[in-house]
Formats: C-alpha cells, sequence, structure tokens
C-alpha cells in the first residue's frame, strides 16, 4: 500500500498545510507569468501561508496547477518552522534544532533501502514524442528580469553512476529552453556535475530523471550536502524509519518516487549546452550550461509543481539549503574534535553566514588562541563541500543563540574587531553566485572571498566570561524575572513563545 503520511507523499503534504492553516487556496484565474511567483514572494518576505494556485492560466490537460512556498516560513513564532517540521513528521512546533538533529540522524543509523513497487500516482498520465512541449506548458516566470521560464526550483533531479552504485538525489535549477529541452546549472563541486563527469569519462549521456512534488522528506535530503556516494534514498529511509516507494521510469533504468506529482524522463547532455538564466536567485548571471533532454512525462491526475520563488529572506534557498548545510557543518566539527555545540546560517545573512557555538569550557582546555582555532575552523570547513556556500564563518560562545540571527549580528558587532579578530581565506573554493565574487573584475569568482570572524572574547580563551550582558535575561535575579513572567499577561502585554 502507498505511503501517504505528510513528510512520504506530497499530496499529503499540501493537505496537512490546509489543516493546519496554513493554505491559501486561489480559485480565480492567475497569470504564471510573474503574478504567481510576485504572490509567492510577498508570502515568503511576510512569512504568510502557502499560496496553492488551483487555475493557472494556461493550463492544459490537467498540467498543472504551483505550491508557492512549501518549505518557507509561518508567522506564529510557536511555529515559525512548522512547513519544515512537516516535511520530516515533526510536530509543527519543532524547533530548528529539532529540525536539524531529525536529518542528522541518518548518520548514525542503517541505511534502509527503498521498496521498488510496479507503478504508482506518477504513472497516472502520460506524454512522449511530439505530444511534449514544455513552452506550451505554464511553467513560471519567477522574475521580471529572468532569462527564461524555470519549471525547475523545487523538483529532484535522479541520476547514477554508470557502474549503478551511488543514485544521487538533488535541487538544482533549471529553466526551459525549447519544446524537449531545459538548461541548468550543473557546477563543481554538486553531485550531479561529479556523476555527469563519471559518464562524461565513458562518453555517454547521463540518464536522468527531475521529479516534482517528491515526498516531502525526500526534498529535505535532497537539500543537504550529504557525503559522497551516499544513496539519497537509503538516508531518507533511515531519517523515517521506513522504505521509501519507487518506481522504475518507462526510458531509463532509473527509479522514481511513486507517488511523485510529475516526472520528466530523459538524459542530461554532456556536450551540448544552451544559455542558462540570468535568473534572480542571489543574484543573476547568464552561463552556458548542460542541456536536459525531456523524453517522456508522466504524472498524477490533476498534478501540483512545488515553485520556490527565490529572492530576499526567507524562502526555501534559505531554510533548507542554507540550514541543512550549517548541520553538516555542525557534524563534520564535531568529529573533528572541535568544541562545536550548535551551528546554523543566519537568515539575514542570506545564509552565507555560518555561526558556530562554541563550548568554551572545552575551548579552553585544547589551550588554543583565537589564531589558532580561527585556522583550524576555517581550514576545515572552507575545504570541504559542506561549506562550498558559506563564506564567513562567526565564532560565538554559549550565552548566543545562533538560531537567533539578532543574536548572532550583535555578538559579531560588539565582539569581534575588523581585521584584528578576523582570519581570510583566499585559497579555498568559493561560492560562483556570491554578487561579491562575480561582479567584482578584480577577484577570482571560484577561489576565496572567505574569513573566520572570531566573536569570542579574550577572557573566554583563557578564564572564563568576565561580564555581565544587559539583558533581561543576564541582568536581573532569577525570583524577580519569575515575578514578571508570572504577570506578563495580566500586565496587558502579548502571550509570551
Amino acid at each position: 500500500m502507498a505511503s501517504t503520511e505528510p513528510h512520504l507523499c506530497f499530496r499529503s503534504f499540501v493537505e496537512a498545510l490546509k489543516a493546519d492553516g496554513d493554505l491559501v487556496e486561489i480559485n480565480r484565474p492567475v497569470d504564471p507569468n510573474l503574478e504567481a511567483a510576485a504572490i509567492t514572494r510577498l508570502a515568503c518576505e511576510t512569512d504568510d501561508k502557502a499560496p496553492l494556485f488551483n487555475n493557472l492560466i494556461g493550463s492544459k490537460n490537467g498540467l498543472f496547477r504551483i505550491l508557492g512556498a512549501p518549505g518557507s516560513l509561518r508567522k506564529s513564532p510557536k511555529e515559525r518552522y512548522g512547513r519544515l517540521a512537516r516535511h520530516l513528521a515533526l510536530p509543527p512546533t519543532a524547533s530548528m534544532r529539532d529540525i536539524l538533529d531529525k536529518m542528522l540522524c541518518a548518520d548514525e543509523l542503517p541505511p534502509i533501502p527503498p521498496s521498488i513497487v510496479p507503478t504508482g500516482p506518477c504513472k497516472e498520465n502520460k506524454l512522449e514524442g511530439d505530444e511534449i512541449d514544455l513552452t506550451q506548458l505554464p511553467a513560471p516566470l519567477i522574475h521580471k528580469s529572468d532569462g527564461g521560464k524555470y519549471i525547475q526550483t523545487y523538483g529532484m533531479h535522479i541520476v547514477q553512476s554508470p557502474d549503478g552504485k551511488w543514485t544521487n538525489w538533488s535541487i538544482a535549477r533549471a529553466m526551459v529552453h525549447d519544446k524537449n529541452h531545459l538548461t541548468g546549472l550543473v557546477i563543481e563541486p554538486q553531485h550531479i556535475w561529479q556523476i555527469q563527469q563519471q559518464w562524461k569519462k565513458i562518453g555517454k549521456d547521463v540518464p536522468w530523471a527531475l521529479a516534482f512534488g517528491v515526498p516531502p522528506a525526500g526534498i529535505m535530503a535532497s537539500s543537504m550536502p550529504i557525503p559522497d556516494g551516499v544513496t539519497e534514498a537509503e538516508y531518507v529511509g533511515a531519517i523515517i524509519g521506513q522504505p521509501i516507494e519507487l518506481t522504475k521510469c518507462d526510458t531509463n533504468d532509473l527509479h522514481v518516487p511513486a507517488n511523485s506529482e510529475i516526472v520528466f524522463e530523459g538524459t542530461l547532455s554532456i556536450s551540448e549546452t544552451g544559455p542558462e538564466g540570468p535568473f534572480g536567485e542571489m543574484h543573476g548571471d547568464v552561463h552556458n550550461c548542460p542541456k536536459y533532454k525531456v523524453n517522456m512525462i508522466t504524472y498524477r491526475n490533476n498534478p501540483i509543481l512545488p515553485m520556490s520563488s527565490c529572492g530576499r529572506v526567507t524562502d526555501e534557498t534559505h531554510t533548507m539549503i542554507g540550514s541543512l548545510c550549517a548541520a553538516e557543518i555542525r557534524k563534520l566539527c564535531q568529529k573533528a574534535g572541535l568544541p562545536v555545540l550548535d551551528a546554523f546560517a543566519p537568515f539575514e545573512s542570506q545564509v552565507t553566514w555560518v555561526a558556530l557555538r562554541i563550548d568554551t569550557v572545552k575551548l579552553r582546555e585544547m589551550k588554543t588562541n583565537s589564531k589558532e582555532f580561527s585556522k583550524k575552523v576555517g581550514d576545515l570547513v572552507f575545504n570541504h563541500r559542506a561549506g562550498y556556500t558559506t563564506h564567513r564563518v562567526v565564532l560565538v560562545g554559549e550565552d548566543i543563540d545562533v538560531y537567533n540571527g539578532a543574536d548572532v549580528l550583535w555578538a559579531f558587532s560588539t565582539r569581534c574587531r575588523p581585521g584584528a579578530d578576523e582570519m581570510f581565506f583566499d585559497d579555498v573554493p568559493a561560492f560562483v553566485l556570491v554578487p561579491y565574487n562575480s561582479h567584482n573584475g578584480d577577484v577570482s569568482p571560484v577561489r576565496g572571498g572567505k574569513v573566520v570572524s572570531d566573536a569570542l572574547l579574550a577572557g573566554e580563551y583563557t578564564i572564563g566570561k568576565d561580564w555581565e550582558a544587559a539583558s533581561f535575561k543576564d541582568s536581573y535575579p532569577e525570583e524577580l524575572k519569575t515575578k514578571v513572567l508570572e504577570n506578563w499577561e495580566n500586565m496587558g502585554f502579548r502571550q509570551l513563545d
């Protein structure tokens, strides 16, 4: 029997958002040319409900509806991360730490291989040959200056190494090129790039599938920089404690989630390229990128295409990709014996920063200093795939909540002397999409531009905390704080979370 829990079925996930009061169904005609994305972008910037567009102009043969902001934030402080929690069968009140711990738990668990089923809802309808015309689909134009219609912002690419030992799931943007081709970013050190290089060595195009509306737990794993060679389907199985159900593609030997909303089957070229972009992610650049050829489309009845309207905080780029990279960095540091308690990418930094909360008791046991410790952290993080998109690491003490951007900014602004408490790394891989790399002609867009900023005060390396912060938490006796909190609402203030 097909799994229908919200974390295992995208259609059930949408229904769960509706039950949570976190969905707006829009039944009037909406234009996929900017209008759907504009509504979604405003919902992201105001932490409002996820919009479901049931009546897209240009939809034909049921293809398709759009769900915007599938992994963005909720307005309620108590359920701020509720949409992400629903991806993982956690309660809507789960904290970001709960969510990241759930994703990291698979590292300590045996992998659970997927269950292969003969068919699934993704096979209810089929288009092939001349029936396929991507230019006639209501693919969204997301920003007015985008170079094309980005149908792929929240789907899952599926490729496999030539020897069949490694199947990779990943998210990478792709836009409509012509009636049966997409173009999209395939860049080092992405896993999809690594597998493409393996196929290039044997001179064959890469068998490929792109699944939209996959099990939410699967899309979370696709966003995470898990180690090279690890198959996401098995990783997801470990997270959820059961096999994920896959079914075989009709035109190649790949397997896709059986309850996917829409599946493109085809090949990723090792030689043919086409223009891609600009795209309003962190910024827009035009690239010459590999072509994906679509040979078949299968889809559920009345399918839903998930869409991320990328931009300024907060959307899926921040809540998922940035957060999950930080989780991997936490694990990386801890495995290397560094005294890291927590790691998070503050949304306010466009997730180009990662704040590391340091256990200063263990730090003092190391008998180290700022320069030595900063170098050790930077060498580890910036030379690892998990740190590829991170350009600033901020070191903070136990009193700082790394999940609170204001807390991190306060520490950075008041405890890190510019230059003197910073160590720069100019010979490490850079994230090409960060504007200060790609828009400054006198610097390499692919090397350097990274820094460790030490916001640990000198005493935290030697004698321990020798200051007191001026705050409600630190400046008043416990008895008085309890009295204030117990009477807070009676005095006419809003309920505290």
